[in-house]
């Protein structure tokens, strides 16, 4: 069967008939399928695969779901999407999950069929690229937070990250410099100014430059920036 758009699921659950259960429903529609039984084997996966999406078991040994999902949040700055599947039926439970970080919420026992929906649903949102995104000799390892170019890493600073990340989530499109605050503080919490947008983006093409003489990011006159190939 032809597999989804879409890098790898991470199937974390220590019930091992459950993880089998959903790893055949997930066979089945065509993701790839990676499995862990607790949570520091799960940080590692995450650290060196790059799943682009996230089933986690709550009451996991090791290191439980909560904490996992508080480190991708917190520390990996990452969107990857979240299925929360446990046990944990309570209005608290559910509230404190999506305080967490999670994209849904789903209770045991549950129907497979159903979490294949959401699966669908989730990824539909958040977009496919959540995991690793390419464009054109550009390669963004999205959860490592790491930036190449024709395999040659690229050494950028956060924000540059987050900029070039915006851009390849947006290919084509033409950002204005509040568009592209905007994609970085969906708080409206802005730490920094419309042009300052312009010396981040002037350094993040120079690094590119060094690397290949495309000019992947232009300036739109009077409006913004776009990538292009």
């Amino acid at each position: 069967m032809e597999k989804k758009n879409c890098q790898s699921i991470l199937v974390v659950e220590d019930d091992t008939k459950v993880r089998n259960l959903i790893k055949i429903y997930l066979d089945r529609d065509g993701y790839e399928v990676i499995e862990a039984d607790n949570g520091v084997v799960t940080k590692t996966i995450i650290e060196k695969s790059h799943p682009c999406m996230l089933i986690l078991d709550l009451m996991i040994p090791g290191i439980n779901g909560e904490k996992i999902c508080r480190w991708i949040r917190e520390d990996l700055k990452s969107n990857m999407p979240i299925i929360m599947l446990t046990a944990k039926a309570a209005e608290k439970d559910r509230i404190n999950g999506f305080k967490l970080g999670a994209d849904d919420y789903i209770v045991k026992p549950f129907s497979p069929e159903e979490l294949m929906v959401r699966i669908k649903a989730v990824l539909r949102r958040t977009g496919s690229h959540c995991g690793t995104l390419r464009f054109h000799g550009l390669t963004l390892k999205i959860v490592a937070r790491e930036a190449w170019i024709q395999n040659k890493k690229l050494d950028l600073t956060h924000f540059e990250f987050t900029i070039l990340m915006t851009f390849m989530k947006h290919p084509g499109q033409v950002l204005s410099r509040e568009q592209i605050l905007n994609y970085i503080y969906k708080n409206n919490e802005k730490a920094v100014s419309n042009r300052t947008i312009d010396v981040h983006i002037k350094h993040l093409r120079e690094k590119i430059n060094t690397q290949t003489p495309k000019n992947y990011i232009q300036t739109v006159r009077g409006v913004g920036y776009k990538l292009v190939d």
